[in-house]
């Protein structure tokens, strides 16, 4: 089956000038792949506008309100490290839109995965809160939608980000359908994602994080791979995997203090697809969070 991708330059509207987050990295993701040869062997899937309805599966109306009409007065800063322009409303429109069409386009056979490059990114943003560059959370808008458009009774969300993503653990916390299980460096921003936070309810057990101390690299995430998220991933035996993909593991990476290379993220995704074609027959959509080195970045999404 094919591999497909979602892009578009409006995702290069979402100004946030000397920031880290910034359009550069789609860019630099984009040219790498045309460079290597790799993009004419992929699948253009067409992003489209999430709905004001679909956005609100995961946040609240005033919050969605709140976001238009700052990009509408100009943009600013949302907090410390959040900051929007005027166009960044009708890019987080489209990011999350993309990812509801790279989840559409693996359930209904399009493709068998897809990789959606959008920003900005999503997995810190809550319910009525911009934070850590986020401002929709795509993968948790993605991932309502899929529950209820196909029904599903279960689907996975796996977050290898170096930064847990609190804003969809909320989400889902009291939430039996979804598993969410994420790897981050601990301590380290937002300061959630203990161990010890494992959902709540009936949901209690399907939220898993996995707290790894500064330093760890390649063997450190393969061996939890292996023997932790593997095994509870067939367990759960969803329907549907997602992943929030952030690539500021990277040892090069400024952000945190992980050792991963590129070789290292190749692996842990080989295992992940291996999951989705054991488990739901191949259905895998992923899409782009965090990873601020360029070069770095787009060799591990290429890989």
């Amino acid at each position: 089956m094919k591999v497909g991708y979602v892009y578009h330059p409006i995702y290069l509207k979402h100004d946030t000038g000397g920031h880290p987050e910034n359009a550069r990295r789609l860019e630099a993701i984009i040219s790498h792949l045309e460079q290597t040869g790799l993009k004419p062997k992929l699948s253009p899937i067409q992003p489209r506008v999430a709905t004001t309805e679909e956005i609100s599966l995961v946040h609240r109306k005033q919050y969605i309100s709140y976001i238009r009409e700052m990009a509408e007065n100009g943009g600013g800063w949302l907090d410390v490290d959040t900051i929007m322009s005027p166009d960044s409303y009708d890019a987080a429109l489209y990011a999350a839109g993309g990812v509801i069409r790279a989840t559409e386009a693996v359930m209904d056979g399009e493709v068998g995965s897809a990789f959606a490059l959008v920003r900005p990114p999503g997995h810190h943003a809550t319910a009525t809160q911009a934070e850590g560059f986020c401002l929709f959370n795509n993968i948790a808008i993605a991932a309502k939608y899929a529950l209820n458009k196909y029904k599903l009774p279960r689907l996975a969300i796996i977050d290898f980000d170096v930064h847990h993503g609190n804003g969809t653990q909320d989400t889902f916390y009291d939430d039996p359908r979804v598993l969410y299980i994420s790897t981050h460096q601990y301590p380290l921003y937002p300061g959630t994602g203990r161990i010890e936070e494992t959902g709540s309810g009936e949901s209690k057990g399907a939220t898993v994080n996995i707290p790894l101390p500064p330093g760890s690299g390649d063997a450190e995430y393969l061996a939890v791979f292996d023997q932790i998220i593997v095994p509870i991933a067939r367990r759960f035996s969803p329907q549907l995997i997602l992943v929030s993909a952030g690539y500021d593991a990277h040892w090069s990476d400024g952000l945190a203090l992980m050792r991963v290379s590129v070789t290292g993220f190749a692996r842990v995704v080989g295992i992940i697809k291996g999951l989705a074609d054991e488990l739901c027959s191949g259905r895998l959509a992923f899409t782009l969070e965090g990873g601020y080195p360029l070069d770095a970045l787009a060799a591990s999404v290429k890989a």
